[in-house]
């Protein structure tokens, strides 16, 4: 992984990289406290469609998990959106294999062992089927999605029921993308023994910034603080 640029801003460390997956140099920001050391959890965070890697709420809730818990926190452009809009490959099986990827890498780094995950939209849609596939994530934020007839559904409900990690799913009652029933049967769907629904009006980009406290203590709940040895 290779650092192209470092900044610090109110002691919160940002450092944009490029990721080589495959042929590709996939571009990344990783956000950490300043002066800190590894481990410490590390939160993967899925941006949503037509979005990138350091649109406003990515960047709010990175710089909250840095500056609030002590976490570390990383967002990758997902494929076709930010610096790689020209794009054109499938989707979610090249989300997953680049955020193992970065696992990897982070591993190798001694960022591990206590990942967590956070995405909502696009980032359900390619983040549900990585964390129900990789053991490393041990919680996971998940919402604004629902299961439906698009093309993908069968596999996407398969890893919904293979599941088993705490999961958080945050959904918008008046969403005009996801309809209630379709966002309540993802949630039943969810094989988790440890299983969130929190639910709000409004559209689909109008998740209450309330919600950020609870994403926090969920995440602390089930990663431990950045105090705690892993």
């Amino acid at each position: 992984m290779e650092i192209l640029s470092e900044k610090i801003e109110m002691g919160v460390v940002e450092q944009r990289f490029e990721l080589p997956v495959d042929s590709e140099a996939v571009p990344g920001i990783r956000w950490h406290p300043e002066g800190a050391k590894v481990p410490r959890p590390t939160i993967l965070i899925g941006h949503g469609g037509t979005q990138h890697k350091r649109v406003p709420n990515v960047l709010g809730l990175a710089r909250r998990f840095v500056r609030h818990l002590g976490y570390s926190a990383v967002a990758l452009d997902a494929p076709g959106h930010g610096e790689r809009i020209r794009e054109w490959v499938e989707r979610t099986a090249r989300g997953m294999a680049e955020w193992r990827a970065l696992l990897d890498r982070l591993d190798e780094e001694g960022h591990g062992p206590r990942y967590g995950y956070w995405g909502v939209s696009m980032g359900t849609a390619i983040g549900l089927p990585f964390v129900a596939a990789e053991p490393r994530i041990g919680a996971a934020v998940l919402g604004l999605a629902g299961l439906g007839n698009r093309p993908g559904a069968e596999r996407f409900e398969l890893a919904a029921r293979g599941l088993t990690i705490p999961i958080l799913l945050v959904l918008q009652w008046n969403d005009e993308l996801v309809g209630q029933t379709s966002g309540l049967a993802l949630f039943d769907a969810i094989g988790s023994t440890e299983k969130t629904l929190h639910i709000n009006p409004g559209g689909h980009v109008q998740i209450p910034l309330f919600e950020r406290d609870a994403y926090e203590s969920f995440f602390v709940r089930h990663l431990g603080s950045a105090r705690t040895a892993a």
